[in-house]
């Protein structure tokens, strides 16, 4: 059984600055870690950016959830439109979210985005010199107000990975036949790789409520990020073919059909979304709790102390991706109707690495 980490509302209460206690597992140190005291603001006035990704020039692109523009920002510069997504119907947490340049960009110019159409979620590609001309690789993901989930990455396969949310019906996240509350896994084309651990079907992992974060560490094995109902939220270790729980359980339980998460928060902890590896640390973008959890993972694929940083500096934090440029990238989600956005809201920040200056 991987090592467990557990964080309770009492703790947090007590410990809001380091936000953990010890676990049995010694985990290696932070590396390399970041100067959050040196966060610069790289774009303003945003209305829930969502999606983030780089392209192989270093360029930053941005999606947002309401607009369906996707928008290029970077330091100095102010924000410009580069695309905006046909057939994009924001409804709740519904609308543009996740955002992934292809891995071969330089030579197909495709970018990826997860979106909630009039009546679906659909996954699609488009040339960025031709966005107009959108292909669909997955459609039919039921959409809703709540629980679309949304991110998409692709891994170090090569594969594009999806977090699928339940879209409020939790019985979606155990029947197997629905790609909702799943992890996808799919080819470049939205076809289903040979080696998906379910014959003919896109389904890689299943029984999620709302996966908004997915991340790889150095052995290429996946990390999600993952919304809570009303008592816990969690970072699981993903593998191909496994149970993750919901609706049946929340949170680590003792019922052996399902995987328990290497983490958990109370949900007004954290409310996690975007998550990024660099190092051996996982970087969790908390919305409801207003900060960044940085959690060190151990060679087991398990998890050392969560540390709390930027608490209430910026307030809802939506997406963490490390850019080609060193920096960890976040994005606030203050206008997203449930933060209290401030006049410079949404904001893009990067943080520095430690030592830069």
């Amino acid at each position: 059984m991987n090592s467990r980490f557990v964080i309770t509302a009492a703790v947090c209460a007590a410990a809001v600055g380091a936000g953990a206690v010890a676990t049995a597992v010694t985990a290696s140190a932070a590396t390399p870690s970041f100067d959050f005291d040196n966060a610069e603001v790289v774009a303003t006035g945003l209305e829930v950016p969502w999606g983030l990704t780089f392209l192989p020039d270093g360029r930053a692109l941005v999606a947002e959830r309401v607009s369906g523009e996707i928008l290029q920002v970077g330091p100095g510069a102010a924000p410009t439109t580069v695309a905006t997504v046909p057939g994009v119907v924001p409804n709740g947490e519904g609308g543009l979210l996740g955002l992934a340049a292809s891995p071969d960009f330089a030579t197909d110019d495709y970018l990826y985005a997860y979106f909630s159409a009039a009546t679906d979620n659909r996954i699609v590609r488009f040339k960025l010199s031709a966005p107009a001309t959108v292909e669909p690789i997955v459609t039919g993901l039921a959409t809703a107000s709540i629980h679309n989930g949304g991110r998409i990455e692709f891994g170090p396969d090569g594969m594009l990975y999806a977090g699928v949310g339940d879209a409020g019906t939790t019985s979606n996240a155990q029947n197997q036949s629905s790609r909702n509350g799943k992890i996808l896994r799919m080819a470049p084309d939205g076809s289903v790789p040979a080696d998906n651990p379910f014959a003919g079907s896109l389904v890689y992992s299943l029984g999620h409520r709302n996966v908004q974060g997915l991340a790889w560490d150095a052995e290429n094995r996946l990390f999600a990020t993952e919304f809570g109902q009303n008592t816990w939220d969690e970072v699981n270790r993903i593998e191909a073919g496994r149970n993750y729980g919901w609706p049946i359980v929340e949170g680590i339980s003792t019922d052996t059909r399902f995987v328990n998460p290497i983490v958990q928060w109370s949900t007004a902890e954290a409310s996690p979304s975007g998550a990024a590896i660099v190092g051996d640390t996982l970087y969790a973008a908390a919305l409801r709790g207003t900060r960044l959890w940085t959690i060190p993972l151990t060679a087991d694929g398990g998890a050392g102390t969560p540390v709390a940083e930027l608490q209430g500096t910026f307030g809802r934090l939506r997406t963490a991706e490390l850019g080609p440029d060193g920096y960890l990238w976040l994005t606030t989600s203050n206008r997203d109707g449930r933060g209290t956005p401030v006049d410079t809201d949404d904001r893009v920040i990067r943080i520095p690495p430690a030592g830069q200056g």
